[in-house]
C-alpha cells in the first residue's frame, strides 16, 4: 500500500513560536534541528512539514506545492488566493489572536479620512489590498511597497501615511499615529489547496488536525476545577459554578459527600475559588487542559 503523505506548511517568523506551541499541545511535537532550518521533524510519519512566510503560504498551498498550511487572511486577501478554508485559529493568549491592517496618518496632518491623502505617498507590505481600498474610494495616490520599519517612515517624512498591522493601536500611537480608516481584519486560518480537499484520506487528515487546534486553542483560556462537596452544600456549590453545561457529579464512599468537576474560564478562578470554599466546597483542585472538544 503507497504511503500517504500530508504536505504541511507551517509559518516562519512572528507566528513560529504560537503556532509550535499550539501543535504541541494538539499532539503534534514540531521540532527543530537549528533555527536555519526550514524543514521542521513532527512526530506523525503521515505529515511533511515545511517552514515557509506566512506572506507566500497561500499562494504555495494555491498551486498544489502544499496540500495546506496556516497563514493570515490578510495575505490570503493581498495573493487573491483560491484556497479552501477549514477553519479559523485565533485566541488571546498568543500571536494567533485577530488583528487589523489600518491605514494611519501623523497626528498633527489634519487628514481625517483616506480622502485626505489625494496625490500623497503610502507605504505598506500589503500592497495590493491597499491599492484596492484606495481604487474603491477614487483616490489616487502613490502607494509603495515598504521593506520595513513603516512607522517610521512617516515621522521620519519620507512618505505621507501608512497601512500597516496592528493589534492594539498602541505602536501606533507611540509613534504619534493615528488611525483613519481599517482596511480589513485578519485571523489566523488553516487553508488547503482545494484539490488536496477533495481527497478523501488528505480531507479527513486535515480535518482532524484542525479538530485538535482547535481542541487545544479551546483550552488554552479554560481550566478545570473539581472539589469534594457536602449534600446539604451541593446546590450552593452548584449555583456557583459556571459549567460548559452541567457539573459531573458523582458520589463518594464517604456517606453524604459528592465529587464535583467541571470546567470554567481561568479569568474567574481566582473570584470564584473562595467563593466555592465559602459556599462548602473542599478539597479543591485546579488543573491545566489540553484540550476542550465542543
Amino acid at each position: 500500500m503507497e504511503n500517504k503523505i500530508l504536505k504541511l506548511g507551517l509559518p516562519k517568523g512572528s507566528l513560529q513560536e504560537a503556532t509550535f506551541k499550539i501543535f504541541r499541545k494538539a499532539g503534534f511535537n514540531v521540532n527543530l534541528s537549528s533555527e536555519r532550518s526550514y524543514f521542521p521533524s513532527i512526530n506523525d510519519p503521515q505529515i511533511n512539514v515545511v517552514l515557509l512566510r506566512a506572506q507566500e503560504m497561500s499562494r504555495y498551498v494555491q498551486d498544489g506545492a502544499l496540500d495546506c498550511g496556516i497563514t493570515g487572511n490578510d495575505w490570503i486577501l493581498e495573493n487573491g488566493s483560491d484556497v479552501a478554508r477549514i477553519t479559523d485559529l485565533v485566541y488571546a493568549k498568543q500571536s494567533l489572536n485577530k488583528v487589523r491592517w489600518v491605514l494611519a496618518v501623523p497626528q498633527d496632518s489634519g487628514i481625517k479620512s483616506v480622502k485626505g491623502l489625494a496625490g500623497k505617498r503610502v507605504a505598506t507590505e500589503l500592497i495590493n489590498v491597499t491599492k484596492e481600498y484606495f481604487r474603491k474610494n477614487k483616490v489616487k495616490a502613490d502607494i509603495e511597497f515598504s521593506w520595513g520599519a513603516t512607522e517610521a517612515k512617516v515621522s521620519t517624512g519620507l512618505v505621507d501615511a501608512i497601512v500597516e498591522l496592528t493589534e492594539t493601536g498602541s505602536s501606533l500611537r507611540a509613534n504619534r499615529l493615528v488611525e483613519v480608516a481599517t482596511l480589513c481584519e485578519s485571523t489566523t486560518q488553516f487553508i488547503a489547496n482545494k484539490n488536496s480537499y477533495k481527497d478523501a484520506w488528505k480531507k479527513n487528515k486535515m480535518e482532524r488536525i484542525a479538530l485538535l487546534l482547535k481542541g487545544a486553542i479551546a483550552a488554552e483560556e479554560k481550566v478545570g476545577i473539581k472539589m469534594n462537596v457536602r449534600k446539604q452544600d451541593l446546590k450552593k456549590v452548584i449555583a456557583r459554578l459556571p459549567a460548559l453545561k452541567e457539573p459531573t457529579i458523582s458520589g463518594l464512599s464517604a456517606d453524604g459527600w459528592f465529587a464535583v468537576e467541571t470546567i470554567i474560564d481561568e479569568k474567574v478562578v481566582r473570584e470564584l475559588i473562595p467563593e466555592l470554599k465559602a459556599a462548602g466546597a473542599q478539597g479543591i483542585i485546579e488543573y491545566p487542559l489540553n484540550k476542550v472538544i465542543y
